[in-house]
C-alpha cells in the first residue's frame, strides 16, 4: 500500500504527460498561433502551479496549512477525481485528433468540433486537467493544493477566452451559436449538468466523511 500512496499520483501524471508528448507528433500544421510572450507566461505559471502540487517537505509557511486530513478516504477520493478528470481530457484529445495543439492556434483546414466531449463543454481538455489537479489537491490536503487549483483555473480560463477570440472570426456565426449552447468549462444544461453536480456533491460528501474519520 505504501507504494500506492507514494507513487500513484506521480505515475498517473507522468503517464498522462507521456501520452500528451507522443500524440503531439500527429497534428496538422499550424495556420496561426498566439504570441510567444503569452505562451511563455502561461508556461511559467503552469510550472509554478505544478511545483506547488508536488513539493512535499518544503516549508512554505501558510501554504502548508492543512485543509483536509490525510487518510484512505481523502486519498482515494482524490485519486478517483484525478482519474476521471484526466480520462475526460484524454477522451477529448483523442476526439480532437489532428486539430489539437498545446498552444492557442488555428490549424490548416481547421473545423469546429461539437461532438463527443465537445458537446458537453467547449474546452473539455482544460476541464479534465483542472479536475485532475483538483483531485491531486484533495490528496495533498494542504492550502498549496487549493492555490494550484485556482492558478490552473485562471490559466485555462484566460487561455480559453483568447482561444475563442481566435476561433470566432474563423467560424463566423457558427461559433457564437456554439457558445450559447455549450458551457466553457462546466456543463451549462441537460443531463451532463445534472451528472456534473451529482458527482461534485458525491465528492463533497466523501470529503466530509473523510474529515470526520480523522477525528
Amino acid at each position: 500500500m505504501s507504494l500506492i500512496y507514494d507513487w500513484l499520483f506521480i505515475a498517473v501524471w507522468m503517464a498522462f504527460a507521456a501520452y500528451w508528448l507522443i500524440s503531439a507528433r500527429w497534428v496538422k500544421k499550424t495556420k496561426q498561433a498566439e504570441p510567444r510572450r503569452q505562451m511563455l507566461i502561461r508556461l511559467a505559471l503552469s510550472v509554478a502551479g505544478t511545483w506547488l502540487l508536488f513539493a512535499p517537505g518544503l516549508h512554505l509557511g501558510p501554504l502548508n496549512w492543512r485543509l483536509l486530513p490525510q487518510n484512505k478516504i481523502t486519498f482515494f477520493t482524490g485519486a478517483g477525481v484525478l482519474l476521471a478528470g484526466l480520462g475526460f481530457a484524454v477522451w477529448a484529445r483523442i476526439h480532437l485528433g489532428q486539430y489539437w495543439s498545446g498552444m492557442i492556434t488555428l490549424k490548416e483546414g481547421h473545423r469546429l468540433i461539437r461532438t463527443g466531449p465537445y458537446a458537453v463543454v467547449r474546452h473539455p481538455i482544460y476541464t479534465g486537467i483542472i479536475t485532475g489537479i483538483a483531485g491531486t489537491a484533495v490528496a495533498v490536503g494542504e492550502l498549496r493544493g487549493l492555490v494550484a487549483v485556482l492558478m490552473y483555473t485562471a490559466i485555462y480560463f484566460c487561455k480559453s477566452r483568447r482561444e475563442e477570440r481566435l476561433l470566432t472570426p474563423e467560424f463566423g456565426e457558427e461559433y457564437p451559436a456554439y457558445r450559447r449552447a455549450v458551457g466553457a468549462l462546466a456543463p451549462a444544461s441537460g443531463p451532463a449538468r445534472t451528472m456534473f453536480w451529482l458527482a461534485a456533491a458525491t465528492v463533497a460528501v466523501l470529503l466530509v466523511i473523510g474529515s470526520r474519520a480523522e477525528r
